[in-house]
């Protein structure tokens, strides 16, 4: 029985009548942790929107099968409700909205929609509280308005905070080691690591094999003109570290 969670074929989209992915292959099994490098413009953030189901990107042929079903139609709300969880390059700033009611009803609606109960605001702090401890972030953050005057490194572990609580199949990091320092990228990483399991796959997305080191992928993929153009095993990002993607591609 095939464990695939995520297969995209032949994806080709555009936004604003400009064509970016261009016949766009991709499987990815459970258990899996993939990385997608590659050049500025390649198409790589314009993946992690589409599969999330970015409004704005449209998909004029090809499909994504996540999790058996055909979600090239459904709307962001809905495939979050599946598993799917981006983690955003720049986590955006929501004025008047406490971290922990945030949290609280994004977990909320994913307990209803696994048919599970939800929590009352008494029982999600005590849940709420022990995951902040795992990633080192101070209860006084769930008090502050999200991602409101938070650093990068707050921002980032805020995300994988989101993580953590929604039970997510189908993790996408896109640059999430942008802005970080060593500390904060040591803390995140160990995090992703522990989330891991044979129940759920992860997309990395990045620039630089620093992650990497700390995260290491099955499979790193390298796109070009809105494709994917090689893959390989975790060995590639040294070697892209010393002689660039012309070596690869």
């Amino acid at each position: 029985m095939s464990n695939n969670l995520l297969d995209i074929s032949n994806l080709y989209t555009s936004i604003d009548n400009i064509e970016i992915l261009k016949g766009l292959n991709l499987t990815i099994n459970s258990g899996e942790i993939h990385a997608i490098m590659g050049k500025n413009g390649s198409g790589k953030s314009t993946l992690a929107k589409v599969i999330a189901g970015h409004p704005s990107y449209h998909i004029t042929q090809g499909n994504i099968i996540f999790n058996g079903q055909n979600i090239n139609n459904l709307d962001p709300v809905e495939r979050s409700l599946q598993g799917i969880f981006l983690a955003f390059q720049y986590p955006v700033e929501i004025s008047g909205v406490s971290n922990a009611d945030f949290l609280r009803l994004a977990y909320n609606e994913r307990q209803k929609a696994d048919n599970k109960i939800p929590l009352d605001p008494l029982s999600f702090l005590d849940l709420i509280n022990q995951k902040i401890k795992l990633i080192d972030m101070k209860p006084t953050f769930l008090s502050r308005n999200v991602n409101d005057g938070f650093s990068g490194g707050e921002k980032k572990k805020n995300e994988i905070l989101q993580m953590t609580l929604l039970n997510t199949k189908l993790a996408i990091l896109d640059e999430t080691d942008s802005g970080l320092d060593i500390d904060a990228l040591k803390i995140i990483s160990a995090n992703i690591n522990a989330l891991a399991s044979n129940n759920n796959a992860t997309i990395i997305i990045t620039h630089y094999k620093r992650l990497l080191e700390y995260i290491v992928p099955d499979y790193i993929h390298i796109m070009k003109d809105g494709k994917i153009v090689y893959t390989g095993d975790a060995s590639i990002a040294k070697k892209l570290e010393q002689y660039g993607y012309d070596s690869i591609i």
